[in-house]
C-alpha cells in the first residue's frame, strides 16, 4: 500500500511557475513509476509526466520544455517544476504511484494559472 500527498499547489498569473511535490509512504518508493496526471473541468484526466525507476522521463506534448519532474528516493518524494504556466494548465494534479498492477492516486492538488 502506497500514500501519496501533493502540495504546493495554488493560484499564479500567465508566465508565472510553481512546483508541486508529492510524499509517499507505506512501499518501497523506489520500485514505482511515479508519474503526474491532471483534469481539467469537463475534461479526463490526462497524463503530464511520468519518471521510472530506473530515471526514463516521459512528458506530454502540452509541457514539453515548460515542465520538469524529479525524484528524491531517498525522501520518497516526486516533484514538478512547471514554468511559462499557461491558462490551460488551470486543473487538479494528481500524483500517481504505479508497479505492475498496483496503481496509487493522491487526492490532487489545484493549480489556477489566471490573472
Amino acid at each position: 500500500q502506497v500514500q501519496l500527498v501533493e502540495s504546493g499547489g495554488g493560484l499564479v498569473q500567465p508566465g508565472g511557475s510553481l512546483r508541486l511535490s508529492c510524499a509517499a509512504s507505506g512501499s518501497i518508493f523506489s520500485i514505482y513509476v511515479m508519474g503526474w496526471y491532471r483534469q481539467a473541468i469537463g475534461k479526463q484526466r490526462e497524463l503530464v509526466a511520468f519518471m521510472t525507476s530506473g530515471g526514463s522521463i516521459r512528458y506530454a506534448d502540452s509541457v514539453k520544455g515548460r515542465f520538469t519532474i524529479s525524484r528524491d528516493n531517498a525522501k520518497n518524494t516526486v516533484s514538478l517544476q512547471m514554468n511559462s504556466l499557461e491558462p490551460e494548465d488551470t486543473a487538479v494534479y494528481y500524483c500517481n504511484a504505479n508497479y505492475l498492477t498496483r496503481d496509487y492516486w493522491g487526492k490532487g492538488t489545484l493549480v489556477t494559472v489566471s490573472s
